[in-house]
């Protein structure tokens, strides 16, 4: 676990840069305009000339890292700060300013990309949103040491602006450094390119273990989600060896064995039933509150999906069906083949290809030892957020097809638990409740397994490799769906007004009179605006760090819902007040408290959760083009708000400004509450399924529920 939280924290290194950048950039154009006598136009031009720049290169980004990898587009990012830092070092014009503002777009564009999938695409469920909100976290740490940086140089007799936009060269090369010696590549791109050797050697590192054939055969699982040809199922698992609970039973067409972890308990998976898309999506999702039904009606069916689990999975306390080691399949360890994950825990060898195809006319045994029976045996993968991958025998596949299935539990339903939810974080319970032969109701989403049995019993790499990763790929109708939540929350961030305040912030303090105010303690109106900034940036990181705390336990969805009217509120008291007659000294008081809560908790919700989002949502073979387009939709945001903010603020003033934002604010948070689906702790494989089961017609629990 260690090695990835540092594994992550070196990628952001690229976010640091951006955060260092968008604050000497603001401290500095005073500094700029007085050299160069610059009018307004030329100020948004030179502030949003990266962002014009990034808009450019995040059309291809996504799909060029798909193409040649994650890591090389990191040392891209890396080598555009360094030159840029040189060419501000140097510049002696406006032209040579713009120009090393065009490459620092660069940098700024690959690192907001490609580091939130990066993350994502290493990160195990349970810690997935802590890592991923590390990029948010090294942003404001950067900001906060360029604004102590820039300060200190404003107290000098002649502070040199170039020095204070020129020395980002100096971190930029140990970013360099570390992706190029220190960051491996990304597992599910190896994966997609059938280098199944070099994502085996990553997972073990980067996981700590040397068995990580389960993760591996989920890698490759999520090359093709089953989409629109998933089916959903239930069933009762069943431990093997309880021959009452097994001869309660009704007889069955079939059945999948099941492993507990480590001990080698086997289950029984009896069905109850099988329908397509969302016909028995409630076998997934149990509705909770009465409250949380009279609003369902007013969100997307995919909200009610996700929400409904999460809300079932906090009521019944269940976290993972096997939280600890479930035996991680058996995929070989040679060349750049994997073992099918087909094999008995009884024995050393390869189950018969033939008996895969044995249905058994009942599940009743006279001893419960089904392995002796000749009946389907698999194994079970524990995927986080009380998930599991397992398998079984599809009939009358010759060259030994099987089906995939993810499985999540509910051990307060059906069957025999005499002990309501048994299942908890070690594993432990899990096994009691086995030893005390107690069942419990499951649901499964079952497709095609990618995978499929060779004559050496073997998969050869090419079978896993991508599939529809073109354009055409975005038509279907989970990934449209997902599109529409991740360009949503990218050009509402930008609507709720804070690049506004990023880039702008000091002038904005300094028309509130808070320059003035501290200027009382021998410094200049520039510096103490600065001074303030220093104050705001450090505010951010405490906010960010509980965001980490909470990203995984509260959730995305939670956070945006509860920290956007924060932001409506602290904007809406600078809107006000004008209105109200108040000294210069409350007046610069208020507008920096504003400014202070503003910057931090959007940091804490806004600032990190789109990119989080859209880096868990949409399938491995069209990641790179879908986080473009979201990217682009960013980028062309932030263009408008950067380019437009000095208009604006001449011709409608603060007042007029944030009342816009206040605008963009509330549209932001019905968005969030109508669209953007709870992520946390959910495997990206069983995220993107749920997407594409979401948006067939139907497939609404609350509807069902009714």
């Amino acid at each position: 676990m260690q090695e990835i939280i540092i594994v992550a924290a070196a990628a952001t290194l690229g976010n640091l840069l951006i955060g260092w950048d968008s604050s000497t950039i603001a401290g500095g154009m005073g500094y700029i305009k007085r050299e160069f006598k610059l009018d307004p136009t030329v100020e948004g031009m030179i502030v949003s000339t990266s962002f014009f720049t990034g808009t450019i290169v995040t059309i291809f980004s996504g799909k060029v890292s798909d193409m040649i990898g994650r890591r090389p587009m990191l040392i891209g990012s890396s080598i555009m700060f360094f030159l840029s830092g040189l060419a501000m070092l140097w510049a002696p014009n406006v032209a040579f300013i713009v120009f090393s503002r065009l490459l620092d777009g660069i940098g700024i564009a690959l690192a907001v990309t490609i580091t939130p999938v990066y993350i994502s695409e290493i990160a195990p469920p349970e810690i997935r949103g802590l890592l991923n909100t590390l990029p948010q976290f090294s942003c404001s740490l950067g900001m906060f040491l360029a604004y102590i940086w820039m300060f200190s140089m404003s107290l000098l007799e002649s502070p040199s602006w170039r020095a204070m936009l020129g020395v980002v060269s100096i971190p930029s090369v140990a970013y360099f450094f570390l992706v190029v010696f220190f960051l491996p590549e990304s597992p599910p791109w190896l994966v997609s390119k059938s280098r199944i050797s070099e994502a085996r050697k990553v997972l073990q590192r980067i996981r700590g273990q040397e068995d990580v054939s389960g993760e591996l055969a989920l890698l490759a699982e999520g090359m093709n989600p089953g989409g629109e040809s998933t089916i959903i199922e239930e069933y009762i698992i069943t431990p093997a060896g309880s021959t009452e609970q097994i001869s309660n039973m009704e007889s069955a067409k079939d059945y999948i064995k099941l492993y507990g972890p480590n001990q080698g308990v086997s289950m029984i998976a009896h069905p109850i039933s099988s329908v397509h898309g969302g016909g028995s999506i409630l076998a997934l999702s149990r509705q909770g509150s009465v409250a949380g039904q009279a609003t369902a009606g007013l969100k997307d069916p995919i909200v009610n999906l996700f929400g409904s689990m999460h809300e079932s999975d906090h009521h019944h306390h269940h976290h993972d069906l096997a939280a600890q080691s479930i035996d991680q399949g058996s995929f070989g360890t040679h060349h750049d083949n994997l073992q099918a994950p087909l094999l008995s825990r009884q024995g050393s060898s390869v189950v018969d290809r033939s008996r895969f195809y044995k249905r058994s006319s009942s599940i009743k045994g006279s001893n419960g030892n089904l392995a002796a029976q000749g009946e389907t045996a698999t194994k079970a993968t524990n995927i986080g957020g009380g998930w599991q991958l397992a398998y079984k025998a599809v009939d009358g596949k010759k060259e030994g097809g099987f089906q995939r299935l993810y499985l999540h539990a509910d051990p307060s339903i059906g069957a025999g638990s005499q002990h309501g939810s048994f299942v908890g974080n070690s594993g432990t319970d899990l096994q009691l409740a086995l030893e005390r032969g107690e069942s419990f109701q499951a649901a499964a989403l079952v497709s095609q397994s990618v995978l499929a049995l060779n004559k050496d019993n073997t998969i050869k790499p090419e079978a896993v490799a991508n599939k529809g990763s073109g354009w055409g790929a975005l038509l279907e109708p989970g990934v449209k769906r997902a599109l529409i939540v991740g360009i949503g929350l990218q050009a509402l961030q930008q609507a709720a007004g804070i690049n506004g305040f990023l880039y702008y912030a000091p002038q904005i303090l300094e028309e509130a009179g808070v320059g003035a105010l501290l200027s009382s303690f021998g410094i200049t109106e520039t510096s103490a605006s600065l001074l303030v900034n220093v104050i705001i940036t450090f505010s951010m990181l405490p906010c960010i760090a509980l965001s980490m705390k909470l990203m995984d336990i509260a959730g995305r969805r939670a956070l945006l819902l509860n920290t956007i009217p924060i932001l409506i509120v602290s904007l809406t008291v600078l809107v006000l007040r004008d209105s109200f007659p108040m000294s210069s000294i409350v007046n610069a008081a208020v507008t920096a408290t504003c400014v202070i809560v503003y910057e931090s908790i959007f940091c804490m919700g806004f600032g990190v959760i789109p990119n989080i989002i859209c880096a868990e949502i949409f399938p491995t073979s069209v990641r790179g083009i879908c986080i473009s387009i979201c990217a682009l939709t960013f980028w062309i945001s932030t263009l408008i708000v950067t380019s437009s903010f000095p208009f604006l603020l001449h011709q409608i003033g603060l007042t007029g400004v944030f009342s816009l934002f206040v605008c963009g604010c509330i549209i932001a948070w019905v968005f969030v509450y109508t669209k953007v689906p709870e992520t946390k702790g959910m495997p990206l494989e069983v995220i993107i399924e749920f997407f594409a089961i979401g948006a067939k017609p139907g497939a609404d629990p609350a509807t069902m529920a009714s």
